[in-house]
Parts: structure tokens; C-alpha cells; sequence
């Protein structure tokens, strides 16, 4: 397989799980080698086994331009960081915590060489305050991809600061390697999809809470009558509640009480309705 020139050789992914799993399918599948390290063993092996599950999608779907057997011998996981020293790219994919990614970014960063670089997969925080805790902030960006990845055309390529002009045009020619649509956007609360996306999502749950109407009807009001591929709140329950209530609770500290969250999503969170993920949230889930 001709590997495309705009994607880096060799990429890592820090955490497999659906979103950095999805995010090494990504780069896998149009020829880069990719390196996925984990906190574990046992979470190593569970991010093998769903991007070989990815990859062998793909080749039912005959999207895959090789064998899936071709595809994962480009592919390997880790527990240890020195694992990205030949990276060109190494996408940080970690849960949505500042304190957590400013921690895993610094990490990373001591094991790549001077002129690689390294994005963050956050959805809502502030990527000019993670990048000011680097030692190198202008090969740093913002690559917000979207769940789930294989079947999403988006990425939010998001600027801080001091992201080098290089990169920038670098991430555009990766998004568009990819197969995807880059939508650039300078470094604000939310970026553009997640401040959208939060809003319309809480303003419907607030209409569940209310008793306006149910989860059903408020969805479909939304599909059928603004040609929204998906409801705000199974949206909501795919993302999950959980990383839905961290985004609004950033977004209520520093843009005000517009994105406070409901009480319905606190309440949901705290019985373990995550959504998909956990079999219910504003919708039963049985896959």
C-alpha cells in the first residue's frame, strides 16, 4: 500500500480506549505505523483487540486498500512512553481531566525528538492552557476528533496561542489524508462543536425535566425537522453523560450559568446512566 505523504510514518496515541482506539484506526488505515500506549497490560490488550476490530470492519465494509492481517502488522500497543520516541505525531486521548492531560502531555512530550509533534483529542478545555504547560507550545494543537471516529467526518482542528504556523497547515493536510473535513477554530471554551453541541443538548434535557416532552420526541424534532442526523440527547448518550457533565460543568466556569448543568444530568450520572457505554441513559441501549 502507497502510504499518503501527509500522514506521518510513525504516529502513538496515548489511551485506547473508543476514542484513541478509533483515532489509531484512523492513521492505521491509511498506511502510517501506529503505537498505542496504555496505564496497563490489561488495558494494552484491550485497545489491540478494538482497533483489530476496526480494522476488520473496515475490510467488510471494503473500505480497507489491504488485508486486515497487513493493516494490525503496522500496529502495537505499549505500557511504556519511551514507545513514542520515533513518532512524528503523537495524539493524547485520555479522559477529559485538565490536571490529568497537562500530566500525560509532559510525559510524552520528554520522549519525542524536537520536531515532532503532539495534539490533544479534548473536546472542551483550554488547549492554550495545556500547551502553556509544554516545553515546546508551538508544536502543539488541538485534533478534536468525533465519536465514533470511523464513521465521523470532522475534526476540529483547534489553535492555541503559540501553535506554529507549520502546524497548522500540517493538521489540515492530516484531516484531509484522513479522509475528513477540518473545521479550524482559535482556541475558545467549547471550540465551536462542543458550545453548540452542549447547548442545544442541555436546553433539551431541560425540556425532559420540565415535562415539555420526552427524550423521543424532543430527538426527533430535532432529525425531522432540522435535518440533525441524530437527536441532541442520543447524541448525548453515545458521547456519554459523563464526559457531557464534565464539558458542561467547564463551560458553566468560565462562559456563565447559560451552560449549568440540569439536575436531570447530574442525577443520571450519579446512578451509573452513562449511556451507551453503560446499557441507559436517556435511552436503553442493548448493544
Amino acid at each position: 500500500m502507497t502510504q499518503a505523504p501527509a500522514i506521518p510514518h510513525v504516529v502513538g496515541v496515548l489511551g485506547g480506549g473508543r476514542m484513541g482506539a478509533g483515532i489509531a484506526h484512523a492513521f492505521l488505515t491509511k498506511g502510517a505505523t501506529v503505537i498505542v500506549v496504555e496505564r496497563d497490560h490489561e488495558a494494552a490488550s484491550g485497545a489491540q483487540g478494538r482497533v483489530a476490530d476496526a480494522v476488520a470492519k473496515s475490510a467488510a465494509r471494503g473500505t480497507l486498500n489491504e488485508t486486515p492481517d497487513a493493516a494490525m502488522s503496522r500496529f502495537s500497543t505499549s505500557t511504556d512512553y519511551q514507545s513514542f520516541i520515533h513518532c512524528g505525531l503523537v495524539v493524547e486521548a485520555v479522559p477529559e481531566d485538565y490536571d490529568l492531560k497537562v500530566t500525560a502531555l509532559k510525559a510524552v512530550e520528554e520522549h519525542l525528538s524536537a520536531d515532532a509533534f503532539l495534539a490533544s483529542n479534548t473536546s472542551s478545555l483550554s488547549v492554550t492552557g495545556l500547551a502553556n504547560e509544554l516545553r515546546r507550545p508551538a508544536n502543539f494543537v488541538g485534533l478534536h476528533f468525533f465519536n465514533p471516529v470511523p464513521a465521523s467526518t470532522l475534526i476540529e482542528v483547534v489553535l492555541a496561542k503559540e501553535t506554529s504556523p507549520e502546524l497548522a497547515e500540517a493538521a489540515k493536510s492530516w484531516t484531509e489524508a484522513l479522509g475528513k473535513t477540518a473545521v479550524v477554530v482559535n482556541d475558545a471554551p467549547g471550540f465551536a462543536s462542543s458550545r453548540l453541541g452542549v447547548a442545544i443538548a442541555l436546553e433539551a434535557m431541560r425540556m425532559v425535566e420540565e415535562g415539555v416532552a420526552s427524550a423521543e420526541d424532543i430527538d426527533a424534532a430535532m432529525v425531522l425537522g432540522y435535518k440533525h442526523p441524530t437527536g441532541p440527547l442520543k447524541t448525548t448518550d453515545i458521547v456519554g453523560l459523563d464526559v457531557r457533565l464534565g464539558i458542561a460543568e467547564y463551560l458553566h466556569s468560565t462562559l456563565g450559568d447559560r451552560f449549568a448543568p440540569p439536575q436531570i444530568l447530574r442525577d443520571k450520572v450519579a446512578r451509573g446512566e452513562l449511556g451507551r457505554k453503560s446499557g441507559k441513559g436517556f435511552f436503553e441501549w442493548n448493544d
